[in-house]
This record gives structure tokens, sequence and C-alpha cells, in this order.
């Protein structure tokens, strides 16, 4: 008969604690330690408006693609509101890594520095420029029963004396397309009337309807109604004309130089990312838009691909920012 001796039992019990210590301790490690490494393969693609806008069709157009390029899953964060300060503070406040990208349109980081007295960033300050992404240029567009066979004709009209301004529409004040108008008021002398709308929907819905005369704004949310023949384009706000639009002439074109109007979209990351992590990351996007798929939809859409260095980046923000301030200045613009 084995008579149980319990002294004899101990350090077998001591062994098998031990190891069911330490096989929690690693176990209760690597929980906490996964959602990190998850998230490290991650990188953030911050849109600053809602899902369905051109924005965000430009970031998931690409995100598939330059996770490939990366080598790890890309994800659209849609984070509306602020006018842009809502996503540019989240970018700001990121590990300056690289896995966290702000892709803005050209607003948000060239207008509203001149248009907000207080903003909560500073894009010159506070964010890296990584790549352009897309050129947007703005084009005029007017009813489908609006006599003028160009801008040309609607300045001419302008012009006659005591003629009555006409209504021009924008998304919003000190907006793109409201800055395109004034930049086309002062080209060509003349006086159009600014009549602001929460957003390019209702302003559009209005130029269809017959409200207003006209609007400027992005090919890509125009380019549907122009080929159905529901609103008729007089003059691309540019240095060249569109492809998707061959037969419709520059406003340079049409005698009415210093009409360029670019709604551009770029990405920017957290100031501070290190030299080796932005370029892994400029080459990336640069591969992703050279990309025959990427580019063929985005062309489509009227969005032209433009991939950057990062240096051409930060000169465009820099002249850009320089151009709109003088004429939310001149103008005297004030947000709503």
């Amino acid at each position: 008969m084995t008579i149980f001796n319990p002294t004899l039992s101990r350090p077998a019990v001591f062994k098998r604690r031990t190891i069911g210590t330490a096989l929690t301790v690693l176990l209760t490690a690597m929980a906490f330690s996964l959602p990190v490494a998850a998230q490290s393969n991650i990188t953030r693609l911050v849109v600053a408006f809602p899902p369905g806008g051109p924005v965000d069709f430009v970031a998931r157009t690409i995100a598939e693609t330059l996770g490939k390029e990366l080598g790890h899953q890309v994800i659209v964060e849609n984070k509306a509101g602020g006018n842009g300060a809502i996503a540019a503070e989240f970018v700001t406040r990121a590990t300056p890594d690289g896995s966290t990208l702000w892709l803005t349109s050209v607003g948000a980081v060239a207008i509203n520095p001149a248009l907000y007295d207080k903003l909560a960033y500073d894009p010159q300050r506070d964010l890296a420029p990584v790549s352009l992404v897309v050129n947007n240029v703005e084009v005029l567009v007017v009813g489908a029963n609006v006599p003028f066979a160009n801008g040309a004709e609607l300045v001419a009209a302008s012009r006659v004396p005591g003629s009555k301004p006409f209504a021009m529409a924008s998304s919003g004040t000190g907006s793109v397309p409201h800055l395109a108008m004034e930049l086309l008021n002062d080209a060509a002398k003349i006086n159009l009337l600014h009549v602001p709308y929460k957003g390019a929907a209702p302003a559009i819905n209005d130029v269809l309807a017959g409200h207003v005369t006209g609007f400027f704004g992005d090919i890509p949310g125009l380019i549907s109604y122009i080929n159905a023949g529901k609103l008729k384009a007089l003059g691309i706000a540019a240095s060249k004309r569109h492809p998707l639009l061959p037969n419709v002439k520059t406003f340079n074109e049409m005698g009415i130089p210093g009409v360029d109007s670019d709604n551009w979209y770029a990405l920017f990351a957290a100031k501070g990312i290190p030299a080796a992590d932005l370029d892994r990351v400029n080459q990336a996007v640069r591969r992703t838009l050279n990309n025959a798929q990427v580019r063929a939809r985005l062309q489509a859409s009227g969005a032209e691909p433009s991939p950057s260095t990062a240096a051409e980046l930060a000169a465009l923000l820099k002249s850009d920012t320089a151009k709109w301030t003088r004429v939310v200045k001149a103008k005297n613009i004030k947000p709503d």
C-alpha cells in the first residue's frame, strides 16, 4: 500500500504552481501586446468628410493598392467636422511614423489659415507633406438654358452698363468655388454676385433649377451633369484644358488670364516623421498612383492623378497659402 506523504509532494506542487504562474503572466502579456502589434501593421487614412464624398472616393480608390505597396492594410477613417479641424488634430497628435495619414483637400490646409483667426492647427508647422495625390481643377458651369456658349460671353454680358449681376452659387463662404469666382471677378473686372450654400449639392441643384446662373466646381462633381446635357461648361480655371472636356477652353485662352483654381487633394503626416518613413510612404504613394487600374478609375471620375515628392508638395502648400490668403484678405472674406 502506498502512503501519501505531503512533504514529498511539495516540490512537485511548487513546480506546477510556478509553471502555471509563469504561463499566466506570459498569456496576459501577449493579450495586452496583441492590439499594439496589430495596430502597427495598419495605416490609418484619415478623411475630413463623411463617406460617399469626392475625397472619400479618392481615399477608397487608393487604399487597397497603397496597402499592398506598404505591405499591410490601409483603412479609411472618416473624421468629419470643424472644417477639417477634427481630422487635422487627430493626425497632428498621432505618432509621427507614417502610420496615420491625412488625405485633405486644399481648403483645410491652404485656405483655412487665412479664413479663421483662431485655428487649432498650423498646416506648415504641425504637418509633414507626403505627396500630392490628385488635381481637381475648377470648371464654370451654368444651366443648360443659359444663353452663353463660353465664359467670355458671360463676362461680356456682365459688363453691359446697367445689367444686373449674375448670381453665382458656391459651396460656402471661403470655399474653393467662392474664391474661384472672386478670381474671375478680379481678372475680368466684373461683379458676379456670390450666393453661398451649405455644400456643393444644394448649390448644383439650384443651378439646375435656374435659381442661380452658375457655379464653379470640381470636375469630378460636375462631369455627369455636363455629359448628360443638364449643365453647360463655360470655362476651365486652369493653365490647360481638361482631358474629359477637350472642347472647353481655359479662361486664359479666352483672354482672361489669372483664373486658376485647383482643389487638389494631398497626403500629410504628423510633423516629426523620420526621413526614412517619409520616403517609404511617399514611394508607396507614387507607385499606387502609377498603378494602371487606380489611374484609370481616378481619371474616369475627372480627377488627375498627380504624385509628387514631399518637397514639391511643401512648395505647393506654401504658394497656394500665399495665393488664397491674398484673395481672402483683399475681399475681406469672413466665414459664415
